[in-house]
């Protein structure tokens, strides 16, 4: 029995290449060795089955991997795992049925193209539009997508007579499955266009305006119909997928439609009340009035300054938290005037900290009268069962 060859070594790659330098040899070497543009030199046909045999496999992720794993060793039946081969056979039932219902299906559509747009916070507040740049596969205009050479036409497959597809079995049961000298396409292309190398497509990059909608939230995607890829031999084009990343903001913290961001005051700020700016994202500040005994932590809220909600018109809240700050390298002056003040708070306690005080003593007492030690206070309790037993 001969020796297979390594299939990396059949299609020209190394093992490292990805699957796009996997497609690009298959379908280089495809063309170079059909026997439809080789009919007098049976050597090609053999070469021809060899590339269909190592594409197989290499264009598989688990396939390849067992293969990389194995050899050919890994690629025997008995070598398969539960799973392994579900794509041949559910390619198998699909042409099977497919013949059955109206021969080889329709035309495939073109693959779907995702691209990500990063924004800030405030473009997801405003909206608007953004230029991409996409990434996409056209229809080959020099031979309009035919794959041909100009001047030159496609010819109908002498394997499957132009069916797109083949059968095999013996006896009643017969399948048909997908023709691979054509790929179910019925026809082949004898001279292939030198622009496209016979694929039909060129790879692109097509500048595009996406609209924004304002409010727009991290993760969230649209959908641009026909924007995708053209589809070789004339199918639809795939569809345009566009998600959106929105960065987080320095200052402004994002909750659904509202914002909340912390607005620092001074010691007297908070003491005596004052008005204060705040930023919003609209780019102009809106007066927020703080009141007399402001504490750090209390949570003000600003209707309508947060951030649009997609769809409904409305628009969210923000939420200034405030932060009192304590004054750090005081002057001589600011220290003589926070003395005189921590003097007067001695002899004026507020009640909120007075009852503090209270509960801290409380604790360290026990409960007890003011100027009771504990051990005066076992005292009393004993005195009080010695009476209760008499």
């Amino acid at each position: 029995m001969p020796t297979k060859r390594c299939y990396y070594e059949v299609l020209g790659i190394a093992r490292t290449s990805d699957d796009g330098s996997v497609k690009a040899a298959y379908r280089k070497l495809v063309l170079q060795y059909h026997p439809d543009r080789n009919a007098h030199d049976p050597e090609t046909e053999v070469k021809f089955k060899e590339v269909q045999e190592a594409y197989e496999v290499l264009r598989e992720p688990g396939k390849r991997q067992r293969y990389d794993r194995y050899g050919h060793a890994g690629m025997s039946d008995g070598a398969m795992g539960p799973g392994d081969g579900g794509d041949a056979m559910s390619d198998m039932v699909s042409d099977f049925f497919g013949g059955i219902f109206g021969g080889g299906g329709g035309k495939r559509g073109g693959r779907d193209v995702r691209v990500e747009i990063t924004l800030d916070l405030e473009e997801a507040y405003r909206g608007g539009r953004k230029s991409v740049n996409i990434p996409r596969k056209e229809k080959c205009g020099d031979c309009s997508g035919s794959g041909a050479k100009p001047g030159t036409k496609i010819v109908k497959c002498k394997q499957c007579g132009g069916q797109g597809v083949i059968l095999q079995g013996q006896g009643f049961f017969r399948i048909q499955r997908t023709c691979p000298y054509c790929s179910g396409r019925g026809q082949t292309i004898p001279d292939p266009c030198r622009s496209c190398q016979g694929v039909g497509q060129k790879e692109v990059s097509v500048p595009l305006e996406i609209n924004i909608p304002a409010g727009v939230e991290n993760g969230m995607r649209s959908r641009v119909q026909g924007y995708g890829e053209s589809a070789a031999g004339g199918g639809a084009a795939g569809d345009l997928h566009v998600f959106f990343h929105v960065l987080d903001h320095p200052f402004f913290q994002r909750d659904g439609r509202d914002l909340a961001c912390e607005v620092p005051i001074t010691f007297s700020q908070g003491a005596l009340g004052a008005e204060v700016l705040v930023p919003t994202l609209a780019g102009k500040p809106v007066p927020l009035r703080v009141t007399p005994g402001q504490q750090s932590g209390d949570q003000i809220r600003i209707p309508s300054w947060g951030m649009p909600e997609i769809g409904s018109g409305r628009v969210g809240d923000l939420i200034v938290v405030i932060r009192v700050e304590t004054p750090r390298n005081l002057t001589k002056r600011q220290e003589e005037l926070f003395r005189e003040l921590a003097g007067m708070e001695e002899t004026e306690v507020s009640p909120q900290r007075k009852s503090f005080l209270d509960r801290i003593k409380d604790f360290f007492t026990g409960g007890e009268a003011e100027g009771a030690t504990p051990a005066s206070a076992d005292a009393e309790k004993d005195k009080k069962k010695q009476r209760g037993a008499k």
